[in-house]
Parts: structure tokens; sequence; C-alpha cells
């Protein structure tokens, strides 16, 4: 869903970075373009949508906490039409395992492995090692707004997401950010506390880079996220470094915090190359 400009200005955006289709697929709009190539996303929205299907195929199971969520990126994901397929692996009183795939034009785009958890409210003691656990560096109130290295007037990722530096440069080494969404994830439809992780976790590649964006490509192949329990609120943290080896390959690493404290962490498989 290309949006044209006219000679009165940029048309609106649109109202969210997916369209729900009769058909059960789903219109990208360019809310979801990435910075890598311009008919081409960004993973965190394509990666949100997906989870919203697990987690609805998860909660029909009465499994409502997604512990883990795997994203295997098999190639990039235009700016098109979706579908979606979920299937459960294995279903038990307590836990379920969970598989989808995402597609276009019939070509495999991504797969997704999950697991699912039954909720439960347990009591634990105040004084366990390494708890309460560690706050975000910097509360969002104290943030200062973050600018995008990719933002451009075409609209884009930096577009669907606001976000706030909660520690270093982001960018250039080292980071924390906080991230908003801006508008919906799907149009008319209030993300979930997974939604809203996702969108944001798959940029802890590029808020942590430590490379010349000029003379290195280092896209991420994957994404795993581990949650402890559901976030808290719009703004999600990431907080994130990349490590490199001798090979051409690295790893993006990062805690994820709510509001509230820290709710789990994510990896990031790289490739490291040199640019043409």
């Amino acid at each position: 869903m290309t949006l044209a400009k006219s000679g009165g200005g940029p048309e609106p955006l649109p109202p969210g970075a997916y369209i729900a289709l009769a058909n059960g697929a789903y219109a990208s709009t360019d809310l979801t373009r990435g910075p890598w190539h311009p008919d081409h996303q960004h993973g965190g929205p394509p990666i949100a949508l997906v989870a919203r299907s697990i987690e609805r195929a998860a909660a029909a199971l009465g499994l409502t906490h997604i512990a883990r969520l795997t994203a295997n990126l098999l190639r990039p994901i235009p700016i098109a039409e979706l579908e979606i397929a979920v299937q459960t692996e294995y279903a038990g009183r307590n836990v379920a395992h969970l598989a989808a795939c995402l597609s276009a034009g019939g070509k495999e785009l991504a797969r997704f492995t999950a697991v699912a958890q039954r909720e439960a409210q347990l009591d634990f003691p105040a004084d366990l090692p390494g708890h309460p656990l560690p706050q975000a560096p910097r509360p969002v109130g104290q943030s200062p707004a973050a600018a995008f290295l990719f933002a451009s007037k075409a609209t884009g990722y930096h577009d669907l997401i606001e976000g706030r530096i909660a520690q270093g440069d982001s960018f250039r080494g080292p980071s924390a950010v906080w991230f908003r969404l801006s508008h919906r994830l799907v149009a008319g439809e209030e993300p979930s506390a997974l939604q809203r992780v996702a969108v944001a976790a798959d940029s802890g590649n590029g808020i942590s880079a430590i490379l010349d964006f000029h003379r290195y490509i280092f896209v991420n192949s994957d994404l795993s996220i581990n949650l402890l329990r559901k976030a808290q609120g719009e703004w999600i943290c990431i907080d994130a470094r990349t490590l490199l080896g001798p090979d051409g390959g690295g790893l993006a690493e990062a805690r994820i915090f709510d509001t509230q404290g820290m709710i789990g962490r994510s990896t990031q498989s790289l490739a490291i190359r040199l640019r043409d």
C-alpha cells in the first residue's frame, strides 16, 4: 500500500502497519518500510504480526503467556499482501509449542516457533538472589527523543514508532532506547503487550551498531525473544549491544524492560559483509 504525494502535500499516514483483509490475509502499508531497501519491510512489524496470530492460537488453548518467540527470516519481506499459517506442534496442560509460517505470493518468507505457557499467580520470597529485577537505565520521562539514523521523507518504520534514548548514543555502540507505537500494528486494533515488544526488539541490531553503515552490511536473519512476564504499558526499552566474531559473524543481544522493570532478553544472529 503505497501512498502517493499530491500537490497539496503528503497524504495522511496509513491507519496501521497492516490492514486485515476479508480473505484472512494482511495488506502491508508503508509504515512497515525498513532501512535496507525501499521495497522491503523492517523486521519488527511482520514479526509482531505473526506474534499476534501465535498468541491468539495459544489463547484458544488457555495459554496466555508467550515465553519465547523465535523468528527465522528466510528472505526479505516485501511491502505486499501477507499470509500467516499457525499450527500447534504440542499442547499440554501448562505449556504448548507452536509454529507459524509467513508468506507472500506463494513464497515462504519466514518461519516461527513459540512456547506458550499457562499463567498462574504465585508469591515468592522478597529476598531472592538477583531480585528485585533491574530497572531500565533511565525512565521514559527523563529520556530525550531519539533521532533515527534511517529517518527520511519516505514513510517507514521511523513513522510507526516513537523513540527516546535511555542510555548511550543510538546507532553508535551499546545503547538503550525506549520504543512506543505511534500507530496501530493492525488498523482498528489495540496492539497487545507481545506485539509492542516484537516491534521494538528487532531494532536491537540497529541501535547498538558499532560498524560504519556505509562500509558494512550486518543484517540479522533471526530474532529470539524470551519473556519472563507480560509487558505493562505502551513503552518498551531495548538495552542492546553488538558483539563481533572474526569470521563474519556477530551477535546483537539485549535486555528488555517496561516501565516496571526487566521483562526479558533478545538475541539476533548477524551476518557481516563489506558493501560492494
